[in-house]
């Protein structure tokens, strides 16, 4: 049988079905590489908001642990001293690796930070502060009272209020209320 050279079977792809086929492969790889680097940019983002979700809940568990052991008039750590932007008080602060130390603490604002110095360190509480306010209770119930400013030797508040109000569009603020351990 004679084949004419048009009837003939050919092997093999043209070159516009070869270029349609690597224009789909490239496609597919661009488009797998937009998914990849936005999960990758998913849990970036997911890890900083976990950790200062984290970095919040520890400053407000020091807090508590620290107001929650206040003591007033005790030794020579100094008197209760609370002012509008600042509180000053002695508190048990944990150490390593001797368990618990008696350390005069001082609450405030460095810059857009709520900083406590503690001794010789400094704990950065809360970031972008634009302002932070303190108040102190002098007695519960219907007819509370919060003072702006709280100085006594050898008393403590029944609780601190710490507003703060954050950097940033719109305006947000916090209110933290720790009550008072045992009051000296």
């Amino acid at each position: 049988m004679i084949r004419s050279r048009h009837s003939a079977f050919r092997a093999g792809f043209t070159l516009i079905e070869v270029m349609i086929a690597l224009t789909l492969s490239a496609l597919v790889v661009l488009l797998a590489h937009q998914i990849f680097a936005g999960v990758v940019d998913g849990v970036g983002r997911l890890d900083a908001a976990r950790t200062t979700l984290d970095r919040t809940a520890n400053a407000r568990r020091w807090l508590i642990e620290a107001f929650g052991s206040l003591q007033a008039g005790v030794d020579s750590a100094g008197p209760f001293e609370g002012h509008p932007a600042q509180v000053g008080f002695a508190s048990w602060q944990r150490v390593a690796p001797s368990g618990l130390e008696r350390d005069r603490i001082l609450l405030h604002q460095s810059g857009t930070t709520l900083v406590a110095q503690a001794g010789t360190g400094i704990v950065v509480l809360v970031d972008s502060v634009s302002q932070v306010a303190f108040d102190y209770l002098l007695e519960p119930g219907a007819n509370t009272t919060w003072a702006r400013e709280w100085m006594s030797p050898v008393s403590a508040p029944l609780a601190v209020r710490i507003r703060v109000t954050y950097l940033g569009s719109p305006v947000r603020a916090d209110t933290l209320l720790l009550l008072i351990g045992g009051r000296g």
